[in-house]
């Protein structure tokens, strides 16, 4: 199984515990695009439709491309109330798409997965002249509860082979965004890049839940696992009381189509 097929072991779990978005960053997407609410939408690699939901909600008309059934299964069923979205169950570099028929081609933390000589091509087709292609990424970044994450270490090279030691969380002011190839391919603008740090309170459960949706994690063997959400758990409930803080960086990169 490759690392971008896990999550199709973890879809419930993975729609519980992922963190959601920033509702500014929806809110510079539609002002920094002007689409309106009868915009056509196609969204890569929604898992559980953690963005295809919001997208909805805004009215536009949303056509989610998603490889894995089980997470297409739970993206449907939280987007049973918006007959204006559908998930279809494919590979993106794999879905046959009509030329020019979107205004916005987007993609939540899954575009470095897709095939490099394919991504940005395939989203340029798929949109209309003067359309969008948004990325977002997210980033593990310094902030919250700092030393949590300081200590974890030792787990990580206890229990997670090929830790790299003594690795500590960068600045958000210190994260250089992708732009994959975007500032100088033909058929885009120069991206512009928005970043939105957000810092999520975890109980003990609730980080381990996250951690369980990680691909690096899911893919680990079973005492390898065991022993680290083992370590982590008495970590947090021995030295934080039950409870930390993570800090996340949510960069919007978004390029218009010329």
């Amino acid at each position: 199984m490759q690392l971008n097929e896990t999550f199709e072991t973890v879809a419930e779990l993975y729609d519980r515990a992922r963190p959601r978005y920033p509702r500014a960053l929806y809110d510079d997407l539609a002002r920094l695009t002007g689409i309106g609410a009868d915009a056509r939408v196609l969204e890569i690699a929604p898992a559980t439709g953690i963005v295809t939901l919001p997208l909805a909600e805004r009215g536009y008309s949303v056509t989610a491309i998603e490889m894995g059934a089980d997470l297409a299964r739970v993206a449907r069923r939280n987007l049973a109330g918006f007959p204006n979205a559908r998930v279809e169950v494919s590979r993106f570099e794999d879905y046959p798409l009509e030329a020019a028929s979107f205004d916005l081609v987007c993609c939540a933390t899954a575009f470095s997965w897709l095939d490099p000589a394919v991504r940005v091509e395939k989203s340029a087709l798929a949109l209309r002249p003067g359309g969008f292609l948004g990325v977002w990424d997210t980033h593990h970044v310094a902030g919250g509860t700092g030393q949590f994450f300081v200590d974890s270490q030792e787990c990580y090279e206890r229990w997670m082979p090929g830790t790299e030691p003594g690795i500590r969380l960068e600045p958000a002011a210190d994260i250089v965004p992708k732009s994959y190839g975007l500032e100088s391919h033909p058929a885009f603008e120069a991206p512009v890049i928005r970043d939105y740090v957000v810092e999520i309170p975890y109980t003990t459960e609730t980080y381990l839940d996250v951690l369980q949706t990680y691909s690096g994690h899911i893919a680990l063997e079973p005492e390898n696992a065991d022993g680290l959400y083992r370590c982590i758990r008495e970590l947090i409930d021995n030295k934080y009381g039950g409870h930390i803080e993570k800090a996340y960086l949510f960069q919007l990169i978004l390029a218009r189509r010329r």
